[in-house]
């Protein structure tokens, strides 16, 4: 909101220097962005305004804001009040016929309207609040919305049909061109403006080409009415044609404005002589407004704030801003709550209007009386926290995504059209095209965002997401809502940055698989496997695993992101990927850490070779391992792969070194060669391989 300091001295006398308004005004939460002084003597503040203000979109309004924190004395206009019915009753008839949508309309008429340019005043004073001047007519219609708040429309009303004007739904198919030369498809859930045949302008938001104000232009219809705020903001954005009057109107207006607002622009009509103001007006006026009381406690507002303001001086601040108050004890009094100052609700409301006018500056800093209670932290968030902890310390940066995305993104990451992922959630009213879906992966996310930061030349990109994903609701729930999951994902590529002992070797599968492994360690998950996958249209199928718990119940995948998904998003180096479902290990957690004596008797260490089929994994040939040589097998590494010269096609070599130890003797060598016979031979049986 752009508010020129010239304009605003015509409403209240400004006792302060510009800067140190803009402070008092920012103080009080009325935020000044920045004063524009490319005029030094015409200075222009620059507002930068909450959405509960919506009443300082009128200049006029802005005015009582100064006047409250400067002490200055308020003179606003008091335009002639029009009278309703009169001579311009007989030119046309209002009828609301979706009240739901539109509470109030008002009508008034112009005869012999001239098309002279705006007084040069009006000219500077538009430009300087950022609207271009047309002529005299339209410019007095933007005054007055910029001074009030209030958008008006201006109709040629000789191309009104039936000297008529409804306020209705649209009629399915409908269709208008609009000012800005767009022709527009309507629905019923749009509403219009109509003569006694068509629609003549979207309410709220755009008049129609074909009620334009023209240089033929003789008699002008003026509108000013109130708009349900909520539906505005849906048609326009749902139309993609946002303007300065459907900015105000889906904030909220104040609906007694609407016969000020037009009262006064038949006083500017008059005074510049743009035309002849026909006596009256058409007022459709279905529920008055009624002033609403806030009961407010000094205690209460004193308890809130840790104050000790007394009584009296809160109800002088208000009537600062204008509002009515009535005192009923010491201790209570009630606020009358003024039609413009729609965010004033609950005496929550009231008690912040004191305590911004009486300055945050002077409230004293205190600690809330409050018993502190130990927290007690949930299962699922101390493994959120774990996982953090752990992606951390491996050299990953946590990233936070937006949990909308594009369809498109699904096809960029391959899925098949009968995945389950491409059923997601779609969001009725999203903020923009791209932001349609909910997610149901957090593998676009992490892709996009490692794609920003490669194509900024950031070659290491090692990067962590922990959120929710929102698939459909099982079938046969009754659930209204997604069935909402929270994950880990985790995406790498390129390479660490390089050490003088050490080489820079590129991100890899292993170092994801590693972090997985620590993850399992730290959370007490025992027996998850990993297996091939090769069904997963993002990854690659040769080097992708997937992770399931002992039961068999799959909670991940983890691998190399298939190459021609890499290419849709321009990468040039591999790109390894994990996703963990974190809701399916909860029921396996186990954080309470146990310990184990130290065996005080020493170890006894054998290596042995396998040579293993291609199609053997070798996490079946280290479980056989473990399973033969209990009880007395501490440890197993694998230390050695080998593929190549003098081993049978097909086949690679896999040698492994295993500790043995007893915790209440010291190993013979017998009882150590029977156990590690008995590996050899049970392992080469039930899998199948041999030993080198």
């Amino acid at each position: 909101m752009q508010v020129p300091i010239n304009w605003l001295r015509d409403y209240v006398e400004i006792p302060v220097g510009v800067e140190e308004l803009a402070r008092r005004l920012t103080m009080a939460g009325i935020a000044v962005e920045y004063i524009d002084q490319t005029i030094p003597e015409a200075p222009v503040l620059h507002l930068e305004l909450t959405p509960n203000r919506a009443d300082c979109l009128g200049i006029m309004h802005v005015a009582r804001e100064v006047a409250a924190v400067t002490g200055g004395a308020l003179h606003l206009p008091q335009p002639p009040a029009g009278e309703a019915g009169g001579e311009a009753a007989e030119y046309v008839t209002v009828e609301i016929l979706a009240p739901e949508l539109c509470s109030r309309y008002l009508a008034r008429v112009f005869t012999a309207v001239n098309h002279q340019p705006a007084p040069l005043w009006m000219q500077e004073r538009l430009q300087a609040a950022g609207v271009r001047p047309i002529n005299a007519m339209v410019d007095i219609t933007n005054y007055v919305m910029l001074e009030t708040g209030q958008p008006l429309h201006a109709f040629d009303f000789n191309y009104l049909r039936g000297r008529r004007i409804e306020v209705r739904r649209a009629r399915p198919g409908e269709k208008i061109s609009t000012l800005d030369g767009t022709e527009r498809c309507l629905d019923p859930e749009t509403l219009v403006i109509a003569d006694q045949e068509r629609a003549v302008a979207l309410a709220g938001i755009m008049g129609g080409a074909n009620s334009e104000i023209t240089d033929q232009t003789a008699t002008v219809l003026l509108e000013s009415a109130h708009f349900n705020g909520v539906n505005i903001r849906q048609t326009s954005r749902r139309l993609g044609l946002r303007t300065e009057s459907s900015l105000r109107f889906e904030k909220g207006r104040d609906i007694e404005m609407v016969a000020w607002a037009a009262d006064r622009a038949a006083q500017l009509v008059r005074e510049l002589g743009v035309g002849t103001v026909v006596g009256g007006h058409v007022d459709c006026y279905l529920k008055p407004w009624a002033a609403k009381t806030i009961v407010v406690r000094v205690e209460r507002v004193n308890t809130l704030l840790g104050t000790q303001i007394p009584g009296p001086e809160m109800i002088a601040l208000l009537q600062r801003l204008g509002l009515a108050v009535e005192v009923r004890s010491a201790q209570e009094f009630t606020v009358a709550v003024p039609a413009h100052r729609l965010d004033l609700e609950r005496e929550i409301d009231i008690v912040e209007e004191v305590a911004r006018l009486y300055g945050y500056d002077r409230i004293p800093l205190s600690l809330p009386a409050t018993a502190v209670i130990p927290e007690t932290q949930k299962p699922d968030r101390q493994l959120a926290e774990l996982c953090r902890q752990v992606m951390i310390a491996g050299g990953l940066t946590e990233v936070i995504n937006f949990s909308f995305e594009h369809p498109a993104a699904l096809d960029r990451i391959r899925l098949a059209p009968a995945d389950i992922r491409r059923q997601g959630w779609q969001v009725a009213n999203p903020l923009h095209e791209g932001q349609r879906l909910l997610r149901t992966s957090l593998l676009p996310g992490l892709l996009e965002t490692a794609a920003r930061n490669a194509s900024r030349q950031q070659p290491e990109i090692a990067i962590f997401e922990i959120g929710r994903v929102y698939f459909p609701s099982p079938a046969g729930s009754e659930s209204r809502l997604p069935d909402e999951r929270v994950y880990l994902g985790a995406l790498l590529t390129g390479r660490p940055e390089r050490h003088w002992q050490v080489g820079g070797r590129p991100w890899d599968y292993y170092y994801l698989k590693g972090l997985v492994e620590e993850l399992l360690v730290l959370t007490g998950i025992k027996g998850a496997e990993f297996a091939a996958l090769a069904d997963d249209p993002s990854y690659h199928p040769g080097k992708t695993a997937l992770l399931s718990l002992a039961a068999g119940d799959p909670f991940g995948r983890l691998g190399e992101i298939h190459p021609d998904v890499t290419a849709n998003y321009d990468f040039t180096a591999p790109v390894f990927a994990l996703e963990l479902e974190l809701s399916r290990l909860l029921p396996e957690l186990r954080l309470v850490r146990t310990s184990e004596e130290q065996v005080r008797f020493p170890s006894v260490t054998r290596d042995l070779a396998f040579l293993v089929p291609d199609q053997v994994p070798a996490a079946e040939v280290e479980k056989a391992i473990w399973r033969f040589g209990q009880p007395l097998l501490r440890r197993l590494s694998l230390f050695d792969l080998y593929q190549g010269p003098n081993l049978p096609a097909g086949t690679r070599s896999l040698a492994y070194a295993l500790l043995y130890q007893a915790a209440d003797r010291t190993l013979t060598d017998g009882e150590v060669n029977l156990v590690h016979q008995r590996i050899v031979n049970e392992t080469e049986q039930t899998l199948g391989i041999k030993l080198r």
